[in-house]
């Protein structure tokens, strides 16, 4: 098959490795694509965004299949013009991706339906909004209705903190029209699981957990990110919590988007909060987690390329996944500055180096080539990722290979995974 993959990240590099180590995949493209993407596929200059662009390539590279990694994309509705195109692909249409693109969406859905989150309202009015956080006290949580690049939330310790992220993002200064209406709702206490299914409209397959760290410094401080570091499996994950996951969340979500005319086709990334009284979903994803994405790819022993077939397909009932029982973990390494204003253009030297650690796999997240040099080209620019039979020494891998990297522009959380290296007797 000839396979395009949409975006230019992280997600979309783990994803590209992947499928192309499959027998099934004779040409692969990525678009945009990156310099470490490029080492494995046809980067072609289509924005992820050029929903028009993106079906002409597909259409002009005779493309089979298409995986769509980014949200935005499959919210302004890439899936189904490839769709109308009679081309393949992997993602949801536009209706069904407002699981991600609207907070309120999924939080009504979870109401109808009974399916366990955080009690909440939703919010165009300001004067509304701070009556309700007020009411309600602190710890609260604030976020923007719409898609703000991981960025539209605020976990508020205060309510003066709540309420100044209410006038940030309803004044229209913060996120534009994606904060135009925000979600006000319960601080849910628990330790925070990412857990990933495929999903073909119909029926659901598991495939495993992770743990992503949000803050962007060590110890949980700072702001939220797009995302600093990942492992799998998480520890609070068990296989009990992932039927629980499956039974009381997924199988009912994917149930109730059928019964409302909008089937989900796709992977479903639930973030979830592990409560005293089981999981509780506090968002929904229409697309692989990236970081998390990297340490699923890493642990995956089978072909990708059937699974994706299959959710696009409506095939996923008779199929199976095989895992190692190894840990992933990936390390991000972002330019100074982030989440807010950073420098792009520097120079990053030994990956070459690097990537010589054993069990090591370095996932290209913002770069871009200048003749032989690689130079950042974003926030989160790399994920050094690493295999072992341990956490202590997947860790231990990785950032052995992260001290290899010669980039002081870049800085990263030195203490991924902490949470399971705690719990280690």
């Amino acid at each position: 098959m000839r396979i395009l993959v949409v975006g230019g990240g992280g997600r979309e590099h783990a994803l590209c490795w992947a499928i192309s180590a499959s027998p099934l995949c004779s040409k692969l493209y990525c678009a945009p694509g990156n310099a470490g993407i490029a080492q494995v596929a046809e980067c072609v200059e289509v924005g992820a965004e050029d929903i028009p662009g993106q079906v002409a390539l597909a259409r002009r590279e005779k493309i089979d299949f298409v995986v769509v990694g980014p949200e935005v994309p499959l919210a302004a509705g890439l899936a189904d013009r490839l769709a109308e195109a009679g081309i393949k692909v992997f993602g949801p249409s536009a209706r069904a991706a407002q699981l991600e693109s609207s907070k309120g969406f999924t939080k009504d859905l979870c109401r109808r339906h009974d399916i366990p989150t955080g009690a909440y309202e939703r919010f165009t009015d300001l004067a509304k909004a701070e009556v309700y956080i007020k009411a309600q006290g602190a710890p609260i949580v604030v976020k923007a209705d719409g898609l703000a690049a991981g960025k539209g939330v605020v976990v508020a310790d205060t309510v003066e903190q709540a309420l100044a992220a209410a006038r940030d993002m309803l004044s229209g200064n913060r996120f534009g029209e994606a904060g135009a209406s925000v979600v006000v709702e319960e601080f849910l206490a628990g330790e925070e699981a990412s857990f990933f299914a495929l999903c073909d409209g119909q029926h659901a397959l598991a495939l495993v957990g992770a743990q992503d760290h949000k803050r962007v410094l060590d110890d949980d401080k700072g702001p939220n990110t797009g995302g600093m570091g990942a492992y799998s499996p998480a520890p609070v994950f068990d296989a009990a919590m992932q039927q629980r996951t499956m039974d009381e969340i997924i199988l009912p979500t994917v149930r109730a988007m059928a019964a409302d005319g909008m089937p989900f086709k796709g992977v479903l990334y639930a973030g979830l909060m592990i409560t005293a009284q089981g999981p509780k979903i506090f968002e929904y994803n229409c697309r692989f987690g990236d970081p998390e994405c990297q340490v699923l790819m890493m642990r995956l022993k089978s072909d990708i390329v059937p699974a994706l077939l299959a959710s696009a397909d409506g095939n996923l009932k008779h199929l199976d996944l095989r895992w190692s029982n190894d840990v992933a973990l990936t390390v991000v390494m972002a330019a100074r500055g982030y989440p807010d204003a950073y420098q792009k253009g520097s120079e990053i030297r030994g990956l070459a180096e690097a990537s010589k650690v054993e069990g090591v796999q370095i996932f290209h997240a913002g770069t871009r080539a200048d003749g032989n040099r690689i130079l950042a080209n974003g926030g989160r620019v790399l994920n050094v990722s690493a295999l072992a039979p341990t956490v202590e020494e997947a860790r231990a891998r990785a950032y052995r290979a992260v001290d290899l990297i010669d980039w002081p522009e870049g800085f990263c959380r030195r203490d991924i995974a902490w949470r399971a290296v705690a719990r280690k007797p």
